[in-house]
């Protein structure tokens, strides 16, 4: 695809054209020099959108949640978008999870959009493909997009990398604290969400999160912890005035432009890590590399000196 054509499908989207945004999103998906061009004009055309993460741990509900909050705020007469980072497909590297099979009561609203994406095998829950996506739906003129991650543990942290605001979803009875902790959960929560509240225990969760967070120095933002019922929507309208309490107060702090600089930083260090990663690639294969494996192995030179010949650099 050319510059142009690039160009044109960013017009289309910005326009309102939703086949132009999925079309744009698969570039990206996809990687290569589509990813990259696509990736370029969304940079150039984003920064107006608001980024809400959802994560936790399997089986919180997450994606109910998801659902109730697009409910939310298409009566608040918002338009939203949603990337679902599902697990990656082992045959295809695709999204397991469709799109409209959990959200299916949003699917018709052209207010809406939905997008699963596949982590392609990446720990964190989140392909570096995502941060791209996000400013693709940015430019695409949404003005919200929720990230709900699939729920991997302690790497759900990875979140953090991709929204302005993370609202983290526990049930009742959510186990040893001391995971929680370990998972990172306490520490990029800007929200928690107990949900499926009226289910019993949730009075004790209540307790264990409040006597975590009287542990911790959050500074001038302590998380709220909202209950909620996704299924029936019961707290839902709480907990975007939450999500939106906590926007203001990093709008008026300056956190928020700090937050988003050192998201940038994080972004721009992950691609250089890649790229170093596929010239280590191309570097590990072909006549050179088997010659130079050979003196290694016949003790000619040792790993490092060749590595060095390899890359083209050596230590000072």
């Amino acid at each position: 695809m050319t510059g142009r054509d690039a160009e044109q499908l960013m017009d289309d989207a910005a326009g309102g054209d939703r086949r132009s945004v999925a079309r744009l999103l698969s570039m990206v998906e996809r990687g290569g020099d589509d990813a990259r061009a696509a990736g370029s004009l969304a940079h150039a055309r984003s920064g107006a959108a608001y980024t809400v993460g959802i994560t936790g741990a399997p089986g919180a509900g997450k994606s109910t949640l998801t659902s109730a909050l697009l409910g939310e705020l298409r009566v608040r007469g918002e338009r939203v978008s949603v990337l679902a980072i599902d697990p990656s497909s082992p045959f295809t590297g695709g999204a397991i999870l469709g799109d409209r099979i959990r959200m299916q009561d949003h699917a018709l609203d052209e207010g809406v959009f939905i997008r699963s994406m596949a982590t392609r095998g990446h720990l964190g829950g989140l392909a570096l493909a995502t941060p791209q996506a996000v400013r693709v739906l940015d430019a695409a003129g949404f003005p919200w997009v929720l990230v709900e991650t699939v729920g991997v543990g302690q790497v759900e942290v990875e979140i953090v990398g991709a929204a302005d605001t993370t609202v983290v979803v526990v049930n009742p009875g959510w186990g040893d604290a001391i995971q929680a902790n370990k998972a990172g959960l306490m520490e990029i929560a800007d929200v928690f969400v107990i949900n499926k509240s009226d289910r019993p225990g949730a009075d004790e969760t209540r307790r264990d999160l409040d006597g975590m967070l009287d542990l911790t120095d959050y500074g001038a933002w302590r998380p709220p912890i909202v209950d909620a019922v996704a299924t029936d929507g019961t707290g839902v309208t709480e907990l975007w005035d939450q999500v939106l309490a906590h926007r203001e107060h990093l709008e008026s702090s300056g956190e928020l432009g700090r937050r988003r600089g050192r998201r940038a930083r994080e972004e721009l260090t992950r691609i250089v890590a890649e790229r170093l990663l596929e010239r280590a690639r191309q570097a590990s294969e072909g006549d050179r590399y088997e010659a130079l494996l050979d003196e290694v192995e016949t003790r000619g030179t040792d790993p490092w000196a060749a590595a060095d010949e390899l890359l083209g650099s050596t230590d000072d």
